[in-house]
């Protein structure tokens, strides 16, 4: 029987590169995220890449209901989720703390922290039942070390980084594996949403780098998800080999 891997954020970035990646090696995927459109579209284009079987679910991890409301009415063939992958995140505005956007902090916190603690609240019990399941949590480098004007963000990613660890060791007895994925710059859709569309200043943050791709990030997800049972990487910290931290990296012309 194929395995089934549920991505939160499914619909660009990360979230997209590994359920992919996944598909590609016949793995069941639950895809999940805001923009339906887009979220229909990908179920299509996953069901391309094998004889596999595809469930989208529309929800926004902000929402405690919906969270509720798609993962309990879950099918019975789609409760056996090997692998979560809690992906759904973002960084939002670059102030000082003084000058913070407050809807801009609730947008983060509500995402990065609570709505992974929802959806893990809700999928967790699945995994104690069989025994059996492989956690992984999104976090940054942005959660290891703390940078000017990162403020909230960096506050939210230091909180998946503690979390990380608290669910392994709650999980332990449980045979569930949990893994902490740290990147550094990766050229996704992130800076663009922090800049809140800006192109230029997106295109910015990436000049000189040879940066991580989402494809990297889901390399390392697959090869940590394919380990044998006995094993578990509890964190993986990765940046490109320019970046050595939030305040080191070289800029090439």
């Amino acid at each position: 029987m194929n395995k089934t891997i549920m991505i939160t954020g499914a619909t660009s970035g990360f979230g997209k590169a590994t359920a992919v990646k996944f598909a590609k090696n016949g793995y069941n995927i639950i895809v999940t995220g805001r923009r339906k459109a887009i979220l229909d579209n990908m179920e299509k284009e996953l069901r391309t890449y094998g004889k596999i079987k595809v469930l989208a679910l529309n929800f926004d991890v902000r929402k405690k209901n919906e969270v509720e409301s798609a993962i309990g009415n879950l099918p019975e063939e789609w409760k056996t989720i090997d692998v979560l992958v809690n992906n759904a995140g973002l960084a939002v505005g670059l102030d000082h703390i003084q000058t913070g956007n407050t809807d801009d902090w609730d947008r983060m916190i509500d995402t990065n922290v609570k709505g992974l603690l929802y959806v893990t609240r809700a999928i967790a019990p699945l995994m104690v039942a069989r025994n059996k399941g492989h956690i992984f949590n999104l976090g940054s480098i942005a959660g290891k070390e703390i940078y000017e004007n990162g403020n909230v963000y960096c506050a939210s990613k230091f909180a998946v980084d503690a979390l990380s660890k608290s669910m392994r060791i709650d999980l332990l007895k449980d045979n569930i594996r949990v893994t902490l994925i740290a990147p550094g710059m990766a050229e996704t859709e992130f800076s663009l949403v922090r800049f809140k569309g800006d192109e230029q200043k997106a295109k910015n943050v990436y000049k000189g780098i040879d940066a991580l791709t989402a494809e990297d990030i889901a390399d390392v997800i697959f090869y940590c998800a394919t380990l044998p049972d006995h094993v578990c990487i509890n964190e993986v910290v990765i940046t490109p080999t320019q970046q050595a931290g939030v305040h080191n990296s070289i800029r090439r012309e």
